[in-house]
């Protein structure tokens, strides 16, 4: 599904990335983990075109780096980002057909998984809790057939019994789409995740299977992070 190789960014003279290379199989959910600042939102942004960068980026095949964001986008990539990005002043409703694109959104799928989000279909935005702010994030991908979301660290800042209800939503997606994770919990990764990249000083420093992680020892040695059950 994904095959990155020797990936560089370089912003405002910083070389963030320093030749991440890594591949997603099809299916399931890979977790990139790291302490904060070592690259991997920028790694998500650079697969999706919206920071410059030099090496190779391959989706489904494709080597997409040097394409523009829109045109990675209609391959099927969906793109959850860390702080959401809804428009505050628009309605649920509003937010959502933004997102459909000028096609017509699968609004059953998304309301079978949200069934709150259609309840407020008429309220702001910015009035929706966190937790409901995040679904309304991961719901505008969902509109649409998307083969490889990449969803940027989804359960930050949420109570426990959200961040259980966000996992469960994205365990049901992970059996119809492949899902590149940015994740802080271990927690979270162990439930959810079948496979591990831990990034630091810009590279990929550590690959392998999430169980890997019921080792606490090895989770802190590699990871540096942790969360609530």
């Amino acid at each position: 599904m994904l095959e990155v190789s020797d990936l560089h960014v370089r912003l405002g003279g910083a070389h963030i990335l320093q030749g991440v290379s890594f591949s997603v199989a099809a299916g399931g959910v890979t977790a990139m983990m790291g302490r904060n600042g070592v690259g991997k939102t920028t790694t998500l942004k650079a697969l999706l075109g919206l920071v410059p960068s030099t090496g190779s980026a391959r989706i489904m095949g494709q080597e997409v780096r040097g394409w523009p964001t829109h045109r990675i986008a209609q391959l099927g990539v969906g793109y959850v980002p860390e702080e959401r990005e809804i428009f505050t002043r628009l309605t649920v409703a509003e937010n959502l057909r933004l997102a459909e694109a000028g096609l017509s959104g699968d609004y059953p799928r998304v309301y079978s998984l949200f069934p709150e989000l259609q309840e407020r279909g008429r309220q702001a935005a910015g009035t929706l809790s966190g937790g409901q702010q995040q679904m309304l994030a991961i719901a505008r991908v969902l509109l649409r057939v998307r083969p490889l979301l990449l969803v940027d660290e989804p359960t930050k800042g949420l109570a426990p019994k959200l961040v259980g209800e966000v996992v469960e939503v994205l365990a049901q997606l992970s059996s119809s789409a492949t899902i590149l994770l940015v994740e802080q919990n271990v927690h979270v990764v162990r439930r959810l995740a079948q496979r591990v990249l831990v990034l630091d000083h810009g590279e990929v420093v550590h690959e392998g299977p999430a169980d890997e992680l019921s080792d606490e020892n090895l989770a802190r040695r590699l990871v540096g992070v942790s969360g609530p059950e």
